[in-house]
């Protein structure tokens, strides 16, 4: 190279990834092609501590204790280490451990950011890691209007954007370009300038936010007195517990506006499949005769047990016990999460009835159209099975086998 023509970055980093590797400064400067002189200072600035000349003319101990991972992204240090210990034959095992992160990450940089010659140098991936960070992007769902268009007609039906990211997943398993996972969906109805979704349909989520929170906690109702006696979630067999037999359900109301009104939900605990009450009243006898009335219809080894938030509505579960010959079970107070399936369906159910309306306009066809809807919809926990499907494939096997 010509006296006072300028050496840029990369001629530099070049060098100084050499002399780390082991190279001499006189070797490396010959191999680059620029003057001997002008090495020794970059050296001493790229490794900012005195050095004394190896046993080859290099640094000792070049590449100096294994990095503390900083932050999610490589950056250039971390690159001209991964540099330097590729150039001196080490697996990519203990050129992870150097720059203190997994084999997979120095894999994936390395077979992304390599040259056009196929070389991996620190510089170039750099700038090229740089380039695929470069913003703003399309997102995903401005660029496939069609993906958009699927993934608002599922977020208008009530799914959730994780439920929408695994059928995609299951449908377009090969095809990339209409998959998406949940976050960017969320990103799209949360974050108006990654763009492709209405804005409306953020209130059209299960949570019915238009930002995401910690979720609060819900205080259950309770009425000690009524529920004297009863048998508590504790006493229930483990069988309950594993969903290894269909037959145990939760239970609990929607409760609408000023709690003047109020919808019944029951899951059976295997399934998931759901069965609404309709409750023109909500009180004690108008919940058990609805209730009886339900799952009387039922078969016998579908009837095991019921286990039910503490709440005054349940006063007469003794009459529900005795009429459904099935063991009423109650949650401890302030134990919601003990009715964790139940719970979960009722977040669902309130994209059909939200908070702060009044149920009881509600008819008994319009809610069996709610429940048949619910329990078409594929659900993540079932293999993406619906729960009418698994409660179907259930009987069927169940009639074979006492036919």
């Amino acid at each position: 190279m010509a006296r006072g023509v300028a050496m840029g970055a990369d001629v530099r980093e070049r060098v100084v990834a050499l002399v780390l590797a082991g190279s001499s400064m006189r070797a490396a400067a010959r191999e680059v092609g620029v003057p001997a002189s002008s090495v020794r200072p970059w050296v001493v600035a790229a490794v900012d501590r005195p050095f004394a000349p190896g046993a080859r003319g290099g640094l000792v101990e070049p590449l100096g204790p294994p990095r503390v991972k900083q932050g999610r992204f490589l950056d250039g240090e971390d690159r001209a280490v991964i540099q330097a210990g590729l150039a001196q034959g080490l697996s990519l095992a203990a050129v992870g451990r150097l720059v203190g992160r997994d084999r997979s990450v120095v894999s994936r940089e390395v077979a992304r950011n390599r040259g056009p010659d196929g070389v991996y140098r620190s510089g170039w991936a750099q700038r090229a890691a740089a380039a695929r960070r470069a913003r703003p992007k399309t997102p995903k769902l401005v660029a496939n209007p069609a993906l958009a268009a699927q993934v608002t007609g599922w977020l208008d039906q009530g799914w959730s954007p994780g439920l929408v990211a695994k059928v995609l997943a299951r449908d377009h398993g090969d095809d990339q370009t209409w998959q998406v996972s949940h976050e960017t969906i969320y990103q799209a109805l949360y974050v108006q300038a990654r763009g492709g979704l209405r804005k409306d349909l953020a209130r059209r989520l299960p949570t019915g936010r238009t930002a995401r929170k910690h979720r609060a906690t819900t205080r259950p109702r309770g009425n000690a007195a009524a529920l004297a006696g009863a048998l508590t979630i504790s006493q229930r067999p483990p069988t309950v517990a594993d969903r290894a037999v269909p037959g145990h359900w939760e239970g609990d109301l929607i409760v609408g506006a000023g709690h003047r009104s109020a919808i019944g939900t029951l899951v059976e605990r295997t399934t998931r499949f759901v069965v609404l009450l309709h409750l023109p009243a909500h009180n004690a006898e108008a919940v058990a005769k609805a209730m009886i009335c339900q799952m009387s219809d039922l078969p016998a080894h579908l009837r095991r047990s019921v286990t039910w938030d503490r709440g005054w509505e349940m006063a007469s579960w003794k009459h529900i016990q005795l009429q459904l010959r099935a063991p009423v079970y109650f949650a401890d107070p302030h134990s919601p999460w003990q009715r964790g399936t139940n719970e979960n369906t009722n977040r669902l159910l309130r994209f059909w009835f939200p908070k702060g309306t009044d149920l009881s306009v509600w008819t008994p066809e319009q809610i069996r159209h709610v429940q048949d809807t619910l329990n078409a919809r594929p659900r993540p926990t079932l293999g993406l099975r619906t729960p009418a499907q698994a409660l179907n494939d259930y009987l069927t096997s169940n009639d074979a086998t006492t036919a």
